[in-house]
């Protein structure tokens, strides 16, 4: 039976799969949390190497958010193993976030992670995930260019302000370069509402106007 890949605003497939921390099921083993599934080309391998430091010095991070991580690649679980243990051993640095062995290709085939314009292995693909399962965004990068983890970490805040605001978040926020950290409106939807824009909001006009974010809770 072919299925299409998950699209945003899909909810993410129903998955069993075989990882480095024990048989998971996805998206219920991260129920009520955010999550971040990321696909690289292979264990071993240099760019891919520096991606894993890089998710695993943001995961603290990421948690405080109530976001976890899993990794992913047609490695067998045994190469995950020794890899991270590699990582630890030579880098000083744990992995302490899971990583999927998709072997068979099966995972990777569901996700539409395998782009055969860029071979056989699994590209470096990334789903943010909200606690309702729900998929928010994909990125997918080729094998010659690595990540940068700290706009995934962007996207997950971002996330998080627009849906507790209902607002929309600026290009390279929280330093946009017209608006700084501040969020935008959602235009007016008619006359009456739009001509209420500048009096309620600041805007360079009716259909761009912004505010400061809300202090989160118990912060003043």
């Amino acid at each position: 039976m072919e299925h299409n890949i998950p699209l945003i605003g899909e909810k993410f497939p129903e998955l069993t799969v075989q990882t480095t921390h024990g048989i998971l099921t996805l998206p219920k083993t991260f129920a009520g949390k955010w999550f971040i599934l990321f696909s690289h080309p292979a264990d071993f391998t240099p760019v891919c190497t520096t991606e894993f430091v890089g998710f695993q010095k943001k995961y603290n991070e990421l948690k405080k958010l109530n976001c976890e991580l899993i990794g992913l690649s047609i490695d067998q679980v045994f190469s995950h193993i020794k890899w991270v243990q590699w990582i630890k051993q030579e880098l000083k640095v744990e992995i302490k976030f899971p990583v999927i062995a998709d072997d068979t290709g099966k995972v990777a085939s569901r996700l539409g992670l395998i782009h055969p314009g860029k071979g056989t292995n699994t590209v470096r693909a990334v789903f943010v995930v909200d606690p309702k399962a729900t998929v928010r965004a994909i990125l997918y990068y080729p094998q010659e260019l690595g990540r940068n983890m700290s706009e995934i970490v962007r996207m997950v805040k971002g996330f998080q302000v627009s849906d507790s605001q209902k607002v929309a978040i600026p290009a390279n926020w929280p330093e946009n370069e017209l608006i700084g950290d501040q969020v935008i409106i959602s235009p007016a939807t008619d006359e009456k509402t739009a001509a209420q824009m500048p009096k309620k909001y600041k805007c360079f006009d009716w259909w761009f106007c912004y505010k400061k974010q809300a202090p989160k809770k118990g912060k003043k």
